[in-house]
């Protein structure tokens, strides 16, 4: 099922998520973790990234979503004082104070295709006013995958299209559309090999 994905990376955060997370909001948080990173290690050695920067990437795609423990979203069995938006921010901070400052980044960073200061002060979100977009290649290929999984129970599983990505993209501006369709060049993804 995952077939890219290494028990050198998968019980250290399975155990870093284990406690945070507990039951359902575990599992679900598991295994969304989990085909977020096996798409990303997929798109990762299709670009010939070394091999560090393939555990990095695998490493902090199953780390991504562990802020979702301080959000409330009963829906996955969350009941955090938090709105789900900062869940990035939330996962930023649980990852600096674990030692792993480089995967807080990706936390702070992979929600849609990023957020800029100017969308967060627009939209009045409940945010630091500060740009939180994918910087490096590996924040891109995480945050781009990731677009292709939700965590809502039952389609965990589901790989969505790019047309599906787009059309969820679009309400947010046609210039999220835009760093889509520049990941989907960049990264030479089609949906069959999704």
């Amino acid at each position: 099922m995952f077939k890219n994905l290494t028990n050198e990376c998968l019980v250290p955060a399975t155990k870093l998520l284990a406690q945070y997370l507990s039951g359902e909001s575990l599992a679900i948080v598991l295994e969304h973790s989990k085909y977020v990173a096996d798409l990303a290690l997929e798109i990762a050695k299709g670009q010939s990234e070394p091999e560090d920067d393939c555990l990095f990437i695998e490493q902090a795609a199953l780390l991504h979503d562990i802020g979702v423990c301080q959000v409330s979203a009963p829906s996955l069995g969350l009941h955090g004082a938090n709105p789900y938006i900062m869940h990035g921010v939330l996962g930023h901070d649980i990852l600096e104070v674990e030692g792993y400052p480089l995967h807080a980044l990706v936390c702070e960073r992979h929600t849609g295709v990023g957020l800029t200061c100017d969308d967060i002060i627009r939209h009045g979100l409940p945010l630091p006013h500060r740009d939180m977009c994918p910087q490096s290649r590996a924040e891109q290929i995480i945050c781009f995958a990731d677009l292709f999984y939700s965590k809502k129970p039952g389609r965990l599983h589901e790989c969505k299209t790019a047309a599906q990505v787009r059309k969820k993209l679009l309400p947010f501006g046609t210039d999220k559309v835009a760093v889509f369709d520049s990941w989907l060049e960049l990264f030479q993804w089609s949906d069959i090999t999704c």
